[in-house]
Order: C-alpha cells, then sequence, then structure tokens
C-alpha cells in the first residue's frame, strides 16, 4: 500500500507543473515535501519488492538462469492444441548450484491447472529417510479442448528465498509420442524425480484393453498406474495411489482396463519409479544416523516398455464358458451310458438266475425278512435246523460269532437250501431287531458284557482277521453311525461357506474402490473380469468341482438305492458277501469335493496369503476322509466316529491357521509342530497296529517295556501282524521325514507343506491296500482298473500345471507378477485353470476308484476277505 501510494503521489506531482493558483510560498513547501516523501517512499520500495522478468520463451531451447530472493523469473509459453491431436509438454530443469540454503521453486501456470515442484526435490522413503534429487523432470497435464484448434498459453514462474544466487538449466519440449497406439511397444526411461505418463484413447468399438509394462531392470521398484483424464496427474511416488488403478512392480507388470470406468473414452498410463525397492522386495536402505540427514538415492533410473492391447471380446467369454460346462456335462452323459448298459447286463443276469415264473418262496428270498452283516455258514453240504436255532436264539446285545470255521459257498439254485433257511429265519425273527450269524460257539460262552467285551479282544487280536470278525455290529446302528459325516461336513460346510462368500465380496470391493491391484495376487496377464469380479476366468474353472462333485453324490445314491432293495429283498449276497455297504463317507466325500469348489472359487476372487486357507480346507478334508474310507472297508465295526475325525480335521486346520500366521521363519513353531506331527503318528500307528485294544494310561510306558523284553529280548521273536507292521513303519518313515523337512527347510507354504503331508499318508495307504489286495489273491475289475490308470495320467499332467506357479502370495505382489503368463487355451484360460479342469477330473475318478476297486468281491463270503 505504501509501494502503490507513493507511485500515485509521483504520478500525479510528475504529470507537470504545479497550477497557477499555488502561491510561491506554498509551492516552495509543497516541493520540499514532495522531494521528502519521494525519498522515503523509494527507499521502502527498495527494500520490499524483487526484480520481476518475464520473457517470452520457446520449446526446445535450454535456458541457464540466476534467480535468487531480489529476482524473480517468468517463462511465458504459448502453443497451438487440436481436438483431434494430443502432444504432450515436459519440463525438464537441473540444479547447476550445490549447497543451496533454500530450493528453488516452479510454479506453471496453465489454463485449468496448476503445477509446483522444488529443486531439489525431496522424497521421503520409509521411516522418514529423505532423498534429494537435482534433476527433475515432470509432464503437464494437457486439458481437453472442443474446439478443432486452439492456442493456449502458460507460464513457468521460478522463484527462491535463498539470498546467494542460484544456477538452473530449465527445457521445455513437446513429447511427440504423447498417445500409445494399439498394439505397438512404446519405450521410455523414469526415475523418481522424473515421472512419466502418456494417454491412451479408446478406439471405436473396443471396451476392454489390457496395459502391458515390461522392464529388463528387477529393480529399481516402480509403479505403474491407470487414471482418469484430469488434472492434476498423480505422478509422484508420494502421491501415485491417491485416484485410479495401481501395483507395483519389478519387471512385469498389467492392468485390464475396461472403457466403462473412464467418461472420458481415454485415460493416463502413469509410471513411477519409488525411492525405495522394499514394496518390491529388494534390500531395505540403512536407518539414518541423523533425522535429517540426506541420502543419496544413487542411479534410480529404469528403462521400461509399455504396450496397450485389445483384450478379449464377449465371444471368447461365451467360448469358455461353453466349453467349461461342455466338458463336464459330457462326464453326466458317460455315466448316464454305463448306467443303462450296467441295468441292461443286471437284467440279463436277473433272468437268468431266476425264471420268471419262479414264486418268492421258491428263490428262497421272503421280503420283509430281518438281517446282520456277518458269515452264514452251512458247516458243509447241508443245514441243521438246530445250528440256525442257535443262532436265532441268541439276544439282541450279542456281538457276534468268533468266525473260526471256513465258510463254503452253497450253489445260488440250491433251492431246497433256500427253503429251509428262509422258513427258520421267518419262524425266528418275530420281536428280534436283527438276525444272528451261524457260530460254532455255544451260547454258554456269552454270559455276561464283560465276556462279550473280553470277546473283542480275542477277536480283534487274532493273528489272521477276516472283515466278518470286523462286521459284526448291527448294521442299522453303523449306518446311522456314518450318516452323521454326511450330516456334519453339510453343516460344517454351510456355516463355514456364509462368512467366506461375506469376506471376498468385501475384499472385491476394497479392490474395487481404492483400486490397488496389490491386494490380490492374480495372474494378471490372463484376468478376465465380469462385472464386479477380476478374474472371473478363475473362479469359472472350479465349476467341475462341483459338477463332478454332485454327479458322484447321484453315483452313490444309486448304488445306495440298489443296495437298500437288495437288502429289502433278503438278498443273500448283500446279506453275507462283498465288503460292508456303508454309504455315509462317500456322501461326505462328494460333498466335500463340491465345498472345494465353492471354496476355491471364493478364494480366486481374491487370492493373497490371509484367506489362501479357505482353498486348502476341504482338501485336507478330502484327504482325510478318503483314507477313512479305505480304513473303513476292512474295519467297518472299529472306524472312527464323525465326531472324532472331524475334531482331529480341527486341528489340522488350526494348525494350518497358525503355520500361515506365524510359521515364517519361526523356530519355535517348527519345533512345536513337528513334536506334535510325530507323537499323533505314533498314537495313530499304535491305534492301528492293536485294533484300537490298547489303553493310554498310565501304565503304558510299563507294558511298552514288558512287551520288548518279552518279545524282542526273551524270545527274539518278529512281529505278531507283519502285514500291518510293515505299513506303519513305512508311514512313520515318511512322516519322520516330512517332520525333518519341515523342521530343516522351514517352507514359507505352510498350508501346501501340510497338505502334502497329508495326500502322502494317503498315497501310501492306497498303494498298501491295492498291494495287499492282490496279494491276497483278490482282483481288479475292468472299470476300476480303468479308472486306476486314468486317474493316475490325469493326475499327472494336473500336476504339471499346478506346479507352473502363475502367481504366489509367498512373495510381494511385484514379485509375484514376474510369474504371471498370457492365456494358454482358447485365449480365456491360464496354466492354473487348467490345474482346476483336470484336478477335479482326477479327484473324481480317484472316488470311484474307492467305490469300485473291491466290486470284485460282491460274490465273496467275508469269512475269506481278509483285513489289512
Amino acid at each position: 500500500m505504501v509501494f502503490r501510494s507513493c507511485w500515485k503521489s509521483r504520478h500525479k506531482n510528475g504529470s507537470g507543473a504545479a497550477p497557477c493558483w499555488i502561491r510561491p510560498g506554498l509551492a516552495a513547501l509543497l516541493l520540499l515535501w514532495l522531494c521528502v516523501t519521494q525519498f522515503v517512499c523509494g527507499t521502502g520500495a527498495v527494500g520490499e519488492t524483487k526484480n520481476v522478468v518475464q520473457k517470452d520463451a520457446e520449446f526446445d531451447v535450454t535456458y541457464n538462469d540466476t534467480v535468487t530472493s531480489e529476482n524473480q523469473t517468468i517463462y511465458a509459453f504459448n502453443h497451438t492444441i487440436s481436438r483431434n491431436k494430443t502432444e504432450g509438454v515436459r519440463v525438464t530443469v537441473d540444479l547447476l548450484s550445490q549447497g543451496l540454503e533454500s530450493p528453488i521453486l516452479f510454479v506453471v501456470r496453465q489454463k485449468q491447472a496448476v503445477l509446483s515442484f522444488q529443486v531439489p526435490l525431496i522424497l521421503r522413503g520409509l521411516y522418514q529417510r529423505k532423498y534429494p534429487y537435482n534433476h527433475v523432470g515432470r509432464t503437464l497435464c494437457q486439458p481437453p479442448t472442443r474446439a478443432l484448434s486452439e492456442t493456449q498459453y502458460f507460464f513457468l514462474d521460478v522463484s527462491t528465498l535463498s539470498s546467494q544466487g542460484t544456477n538452473y538449466q530449465l527445457r521445455v519440449s513437446r513429447v511427440e509420442s504423447f498417445t500409445l497406439q494399439t498394439n505397438k511397444k512404446f519405450s521410455f526411461t523414469a526415475s523418481p524425480s522424473q515421472p512419466q505418463y502418456f494417454k491412451y484413447v479408446f478406439p471405436d468399438g473396443m471396451d476392454t484393453v489390457i496395459v502391458k509394462v515390461n522392464s529388463d531392470m528387477t529393480f529399481p521398484c516402480s509403479v505403474m498406474s491407470v487414471q482418469d483424464i484430469q488434472c492434476p496427474v498423480y505422478d509422484l511416488d508420494n502421491n501415485v495411489a491417491f485416484i485410479g488403478m495401481y501395483q507395483t512392480m519389478t519387471k512385469k507388470g498389467a492392468i485390464t482396463v475396461q472403457r466403462k470406468d473412464f467418461p472420458s473414452n481415454s485415460f493416463y498410463v502413469v509410471i513411477v519409479v519409488k525411492t525405495e525397492d522394499e514394496a518390491c522386495g529388494g534390500p531395505l536402505r540403512f536407518y539414518p544416523l541423523r533425522p535429517d540427514e540426506l541420502i543419496d538415492a544413487g542411479n534410480r533410473s529404469k528403462a521400461i516398455d509399455v504396450m496397450v492391447s485389445p483384450a478379449i471380446n464377449s465371444e471368447v467369454y461365451v467360448m469358455g464358458m461353453l466349453f467349461c460346462l461342455g466338458i463336464f456335462l459330457s462326464f453326466y452323459l458317460l455315466t448316464l451310458l454305463m448306467t443303462c448298459v450296467e441295468n441292461k447286463r443286471m437284467k440279463k443276469r436277473e433272468v437268468f438266475r431266476i425264471p420268471a415264473d419262479m414264486s418268492p418262496a421258491e428263490t428262497g428270498k421272503i421280503p420283509g425278512v430281518q438281517y446282520e452283516y456277518g458269515s452264514f455258514a452251512d458247516n458243509g453240504s447241508t443245514l441243521s435246523s438246530d445250528a440256525i436255532t442257535d443262532s436265532a436264539t441268541s439276544t439282541d446285545n450279542n456281538y457276534g460269532y468268533t468266525g473260526q470255521e471256513i465258510f463254503k459257498r452253497r450253489p445260488i439254485l440250491n433251492h431246497l437250501q433256500h427253503i429251509a433257511v428262509s422258513i427258520e429265519r421267518s419262524l425266528d425273527s418275530v420281536g428280534r431287531s436283527r438276525q444272528e450269524s451261524l457260530s460254532s460257539v455255544e451260547e454258554d460262552d456269552y454270559d455276561t458284557l464283560d465276556d462279550i467285551d473280553s470277546d473283542k479282544n480275542i477277536v480283534r487280536t487274532k493273528k489272521f482277521l477276516y472283515v466278518s470278525d470286523l462286521s459284526r455290529k448291527d448294521k442299522r446302528i453303523l449306518s446311522k453311525k456314518y450318516q452323521i459325516y454326511f450330516w456334519n461336513i453339510a453343516t460344517i460346510a454351510v456355516f463355514y461357506a456364509l462368512p467366506v462368500i461375506q469376506l471376498v465380496i468385501t475384499y472385491q470391493t476394497v479392490v474395487n474402490v481404492t483400486g490397488n491391484q496389490d491386494i490380490c495376487f492374480y495372474n494378471f496377464l490372463c484376468a478376465h473380469p465380469l462385472g464386479a469380479l477380476s478374474a472371473f476366468n478363475n473362479i469359472l474353472s472350479n465349476v467341475g468341482y462341483v459338477m463332478l462333485g454332485l454327479l458322484f453324490l447321484l453315483i452313490v445314491l444309486k448304488r445306495d438305492i440298489i443296495h437298500n432293495r437288495a437288502l429289502v429283498r433278503n438278498d443273500l449276497n448283500a446279506l453275507e458277501c462283498g465288503i460292508p455297504k456303508h454309504f455315509g463317507l462317500f456322501y461326505a466325500m462328494g460333498t466335500a469335493l463340491m465345498m472345494e469348489g465353492l471354496l476355491s472359487a471364493c478364494y480366486h476372487v481374491c487370492p493373497n496369503y490371509t484367506n489362501f486357507q479357505f482353498d486348502t480346507s476341504f482338501m485336507y478334508m478330502i484327504a482325510g476322509l478318503c483314507m477313512l474310507k479305505l480304513y473303513q472297508k476292512r474295519h467297518p465295526d472299529i472306524n472312527a466316529s464323525a465326531y472324532t475325525a472331524y475334531a482331529c480335521l480341527a486341528g489340522v486346520i488350526f494348525f494350518s491357521v497358525l503355520g500361515v500366521v506365524f510359521g515364517k521363519g519361526n523356530m519355535v513353531f517348527w519345533i512345536v509342530f513337528s513334536v506334535i506331527h510325530i507323537l499323533a503318528t505314533l498314537l495313530l500307528s499304535t491305534q492301528l497296529y492293536y485294533m484300537g485294544r490298547w489303553r493310554l494310561d498310565s501304565g503304558v510306558l510299563r507294558r511298552m517295556v514288558n512287551i520288548i523284553y518279552t518279545d524282542s529280548i526273551r524270545q527274539c521273536s518278529g512281529p505278531m501282524y507283519i502285514d500291518r507292521m510293515v505299513l506303519l513303519v513305512m508311514g512313520n518313515i515318511v512322516n519322520w521325514s516330512l517332520a525333518a523337512y519341515g523342521l530343516i527347510e522351514r517352507p514359507n507354504d505352510f498350508a501346501s507343506y501340510l497338505l502334502a503331508i497329508a495326500i502322502c499318508n494317503l498315497l501310501l495307504y492306497f498303494a498298501f491296500y491295492i498291494i495287499m489286495k492282490l496279494r491276497s489273491g483278490e482282483r481288479i475289475q475292468c472299470l476300476p482298473l480303468v479308472c486306476i490308470l486314468f486317474t493316475a495320467v490325469v493326475w499327472g499332467f494336473a500336476l504339471y500345471f499346478f506346479f507352473q506357479g502363475l502367481s504366489t502370495w509367498q512373495k510381494t505382489p511385484a514379485e509375484s507378477r514376474e510369474h504371471n503368463r498370457e492365456c494358454i487355451l482358447l485365449s480365456f484360460f491360464d496354466d492354473h485353470d487348467i490345474w482346476h479342469f483336470l484336478s477335479s477330473i482326477a479327484m473324481f475318478g480317484s472316488f470311484l476308484v474307492l467305490l469300485t476297486m473291491d466290486d470284485d468281491l460282491d460274490n465273496v463270503q467275508r469269512d475269506k476277505i481278509f483285513v489289512f
């Protein structure tokens, strides 16, 4: 105000002579006053104003100037922009002076935007580390124009508060290749103080594109971002995450961009180099000794290639869906054809066995007669009514006969024997819940319940066991026991799946709202969005688990119905022959396979380490249920209950969560887990070896010492149950080796390590079962043999695609993207999707093997089927 008033005074009094009406004395006083005022005002103006110089500047010209606190330079530029062509404008500044008191401030004033930055540019890292950059390059935001051609002006102000002269070098140039072209690679160099961004406009008829960024250099770590066309553009390390979609990268980066997300039908591709590499898994620099110490960042320039490619269209989406559904519907069609063929064969077999004019009495099968499991012995070629009466008059609480005598199969068409058996059973079955098998043991041998319990110890500790020895319990009780497996897993599935679905929906919403692509570990080079989902193809490929799990349930249901009908007819093959049919575990396995598909799909909505357990929980369930089913086949009376089995599986999942959260590099955790693993292996081995006929109490150590001393030292005798001992020794070797590997290597992916333990034990037990089955003189029919070979081949291919490793949450998101690959099937599915296809087929085939592998025993009496 003082300067302005003084200037006005000088202007008024300097404009001409004093008016003629002023007196001479008054004129002298006025002249003196003007001189004093001019001197005072002039002195104040010198201390408070800057020397402002404005220059008409030109593009592609280098200006070497000096700036102090007493002068300010304004560079005026003008350029013509057109609606059909966009040219970028880039400002480059080099600071030539060192040891400045204050930085130089550069302010670019445009028509619709203002950009300001200082040189040296101070960028901060972790723990408030400061990195100065004397060379700065920034691209100016280009406001859109509606006119066909328009001349725009912008001004660049240079100022500082430093009293000493500061030399700088300024250059403003046009960026000719500012607009990216489809399928054309563009190369450039960026650094933390020289970020780069370019514009891309969607061509007509193209709704989705993939922005791919590549570099031959792993470090320095960088960030790629996709932002809408608006000013300002956030192109520094400390603000690039403010808007748009962004992801860290080392060598690879890719973001799928949809036209619907950008109203202007165009966007900016922004590349920023970070000041530190910690976000990309690189080393973390030392902590500065002094809080305000400036750290030399060194050369952090990075050569980068960017290319925008068109994404797939809707036809590819439809083709991928039809392909996926077609593969698994073909299994339904194949099953239907095989069912029709099997039904025709069964009808022909029934016509051959039972003539149409034979009555139920003649066939020896009277409906409504109760049944039980156990051997039906004839003690020679004829049946005595006394023996039948002995069996029929035993009480319902009787555990059963010991099954010591050899059973001889009767001719199926021996109608007289069938009639005698059915008449005796129908007379003695009134008021009883089930029939008892023929036995060589007298009634007087079972006086009390204690005797029955002791009989269990006698039967189950025999050197050679048959299925008849371990299938004595009431079938209805066992059926209810094993049906609990299905109902429990159905309940678990509902309570487990609902919060999982809610959580992954929240994850996907966070990704869509924040634009942070580092939250989820996709294969970004083959992630096809649909609606709110970022990787629809990874979700769709899990439909095989659900469809094949449902198909397996239908197959099991069909077998269950056929078996129940045979029981209603009192079919002796169903009552007395083959492996006892319990379908509860099969229903549980089919449900687990369906839930694996659902939870795997939920995991792939946003795959990361916090929800990886969703993808593995039911894998543990499947492995455990398959082992239980294998054991149940020959040990139906002593198999684990559903409550015990699911409690153990819950413990496995609990340790899986602990391992994911605390297991990475934690020696204490690995020691505790390895000890528990070894102890659990020993306890389970003892349980299996003695068929549950042992007690874990205070005297267990004393009994172990006695057994070792008596059998091994005094008598030098080998194990009583050699086959079981071989299996358990091999199992202990495998498990102890896995425990040692985990303790030494401490793998980062604890969930997969735990799953590997389960799969190794399952494969070991399955191989033992097949070997012992063949060793016992049994055979494998054509259908299960084909299933075994087919499943083995499919598992081999599936594992090949699984180990391709397209992404991994064990590393940083940027390092995970180095493993990303293009789609390999129909331009829609990647390697991991093929793993989903093949593994679902392989699991379905494995279930069929378990379902059919003992079909050759359907006509073999149970006291001739070995237990192993």
